[in-house]
């Protein structure tokens, strides 16, 4: 199901301030000393054509001939073959070893056992403006416990914290440079604080999220604490912070994928609007003992003000929250328990029938809803 959120939007009036976190990898120099020292070893304990001296010695012994100086003793003929089998029987041993560690050392796919994961994982570049068109298709894959992104167009994408860029800070009207940095930082704490934090994943309270908005958002901060305190559908916490019930569902892996944009222009009020607009992928499987993967897509719509203390009654150095929007790929129609609720074939729905037009998740070509809109169901996971 394709949950769909309602719109918040909040203003600041003009009152004047009071105060101014598998299998091992080989490195490369590793494997090749692996292989000089095995060819090395192969050639010294090949079988070599005897000398002259030494075929005359032989010739001797086999006469009943004894050179002098040589003690007295029997003879014991020792074929070199089996003097080699076990030298090489090593080798192979500790050949197959690493191959079993890093089969990748194989050319080919001789198991044929192709990582669904490897042949999209070429990253994409950073999102700098909004896309023309949806993600394209991508093959049909089952996604496994060890490929969670099997099969989705989010494979490319970046690795958590690491897909919000922020943009070069710049001196905007009054407000200057440090402060307009200090903002976009601040942002990117607050989007790794409702939306990566595994704290925040398994319901926890977004304590780092919290801390950067402005306590002098009286509304807005209780709005938010009565959501997480006591849900429902009109007090929602996923409206602004992605979390799963820990009793039902986990997360795979540490993975949370991640692709958006962060910008930053004047406003109205002569300060600076902070904008960004994030999509993210959240593989699950559920705490039942069953390994079917499913996943659970998120984009959220946030925008943040900087004002000028001298002039309104906020907080210098906090954000002040004027708007946050969120769509929800597979997550349970009318279910307000505080936490997104992902389907999975394998279990029949817990929500109510969608209602709503089936749309793409992964499409961040079109404006995400604004305003209440009806359950829909995700074209694809």
């Amino acid at each position: 199901m394709n949950r769909l959120s309602g719109a918040y939007n909040y203003q600041v009036s003009d009152k004047p301030s009071e105060d101014p976190s598998s299998s091992p990898d080989i490195p490369d120099d590793v494997w090749e000393k692996f292989a000089r020292d095995t060819e090395r070893d192969i050639r010294a304990s090949a079988k070599k054509e005897p000398s002259a001296r030494a075929r005359m010695v032989s010739e001797r012994l086999r006469a009943g001939e004894q050179p002098a100086g040589w003690r007295a003793g029997p003879t014991v003929k020792t074929p070199r073959r089996r003097r080699l089998l076990p030298v090489l029987g090593l080798l192979l041993a500790i050949a197959v070893a690493v191959v079993a560690m890093k089969p990748s050392l194989l050319p080919g796919d001789p198991f044929g056992k192709s990582e669904p994961d490897s042949a999209a994982a070429s990253p994409l570049a950073p999102e700098t403006a909004a896309p023309t068109a949806a993600p394209s298709a991508v093959a049909a894959q089952v996604p496994t416990l060890d490929h969670p992104f099997a099969g989705s167009p989010a494979l490319g994408w970046a690795d958590g914290a690491a897909g919000i860029i922020l943009p070069k800070a710049t001196a905007v009207g009054p407000i200057s440079k440090d402060r307009v940095e200090l903002a976009l930082q601040q942002t990117k704490i607050l989007l790794v604080g409702a939306n990566l934090d595994p704290k925040t994943l398994r319901g926890d309270r977004p304590s780092a999220a919290l801390a950067v908005l402005d306590p002098k958002q009286a509304k807005v901060l209780d709005l938010l604490k009565t959501s997480l305190a006591a849900p429902t559908k009109e007090h929602d916490p996923t409206q602004l912070f992605s979390r799963f019930n820990p009793k039902d569902v986990r997360l795979v892996g540490d993975v949370v994928k991640t692709r958006g944009r962060v910008t930053f222009a004047t406003d109205a009020r002569g300060g600076v609007t902070v904008h960004s607009d994030f999509t993210f992928v959240y593989p699950l499987v559920r705490t039942d003992g069953s390994t079917q993967v499913a996943r659970t897509i998120v984009r959220r719509v946030i925008d943040v003000e900087i004002l000028d203390p001298a002039r309104y009654q906020v907080t210098s150095g906090l954000l002040t929250l004027t708007r946050y929007d969120a769509d929800f790929g597979n997550s349970a129609c009318g279910v307000y328990d505080g936490y997104l609720n992902p389907e999975f074939d394998s279990v029949s729905p817990t929500g109510a029938p969608p209602t709503g037009p089936t749309s793409d998740p992964y499409d961040r070509s079109k404006d995400i809803s604004r305003g209440e809109a009806a359950c829909g169901t995700a074209s694809r996971t």
